[in-house]
């Protein structure tokens, strides 16, 4: 089976059609669809043949602080975008059973309108038996379509998630922990390919660092290209890529570059990012 991974990099709205056309699959997130009428009629109107998630944006909910979307605004969002997939609510730093009970109650519902499904364990923090008892759950579940490797749920699983060094480690100890406990075996053909890593670390490295477990991942996300080189950072020869490791300024969606020469070379380091990433996840 072909190791390449499917790449969605991610751009405030005004870039998408000029940054996210290599992209071997999309990533949506469901809080632009509904206050954003350009990125929502853009992937509305998108359609390259590349599959498209619609991520339920736990991710930015729970930074700020808010409620998760229902089931029904995912629905709605997902049909708006002409979505493939939908990512099933999941509840950060709450029992696994949560984020499961959810996804039973609602797996046949997201099924019958037409979306395939994409289920992201959590656990509570430090919780790492838990985690992997709730990503068993998932891998072995076939209504369940892509199971996804958060930035927040394994990290949090760790105890690590404000440790830069440990964080950046942590997804490819994760993958030999569920390795080692027998829940991700290439010889049962229904885990190959079945991965989605959310968003990356502190650097483009950890795509060469989980470089054993490449068969399983199906397609993984990411701003860092795009909002690092819009942020003048260039990926470098560091070990983890990043000097500084993940930008802590969040993405502004509703960010433009000037005119100025400046500018300029801000998206030619942007498309030079991208272009590293491209290359890492076809090799």
């Amino acid at each position: 089976m072909s190791s390449n991974i499917r790449f969605a990099h991610i751009a405030p709205t005004s870039y998408l059609y000029e940054l996210t056309a290599s992209n071997g699959i999309h990533l949506i997130l469901a809080h632009l669809v509904e206050s954003d009428e350009n990125y929502r009629n853009f992937y509305k109107n998108l359609n390259d043949g590349r599959p498209k998630i619609l991520d339920n944006s736990a991710y930015e909910m729970f930074k700020q602080g808010k409620p998760m979307y229902d089931t029904n605004k995912l629905i709605h969002a997902g049909l708006q975008v002409n979505a493939d997939y939908i990512v099933l609510s999941d509840y950060p730093n709450k029992n696994g059973q949560y984020t499961i009970d959810s996804a039973n109650n609602n797996i046949d519902y997201f099924k019958s309108e037409g979306f395939k499904t994409f289920f992201v364990p959590q656990s509570k923090e430090r919780d790492l038996i838990d985690y992997i008892e709730t990503f068993r759950w998932g891998i072995n579940n076939l209504s369940v379509d892509l199971v996804g490797v958060s930035i927040l749920g394994v990290p949090n699983a760790f105890g690590v998630l404000n440790n830069k060094c440990q964080r950046f480690y942590s997804r490819w100890k994760m993958m030999k922990t569920l390795e080692d406990y027998g829940v991700l075996d290439m010889h049962n053909e229904n885990h190959q390919k079945r991965l989605h890593f959310l968003g990356m670390l502190d650097g483009p490295n950890e795509i060469s660092l989980v470089k054993k477990y490449h068969s399983y991942i199906y397609s993984w996300d990411s701003s860092a290209a795009v909002w690092s080189g819009f942020n003048n950072i260039e990926f470098d020869n560091t070990p983890t890529g990043l000097r500084n490791g993940k930008l802590d300024i969040e993405v502004d969606f509703k960010f433009r570059l000037n005119r100025s020469n400046e500018e300029s070379i801000r998206m030619l380091i942007a498309k030079k990012n991208i272009a590293t990433i491209n290359a890492m996840v076809s090799r």
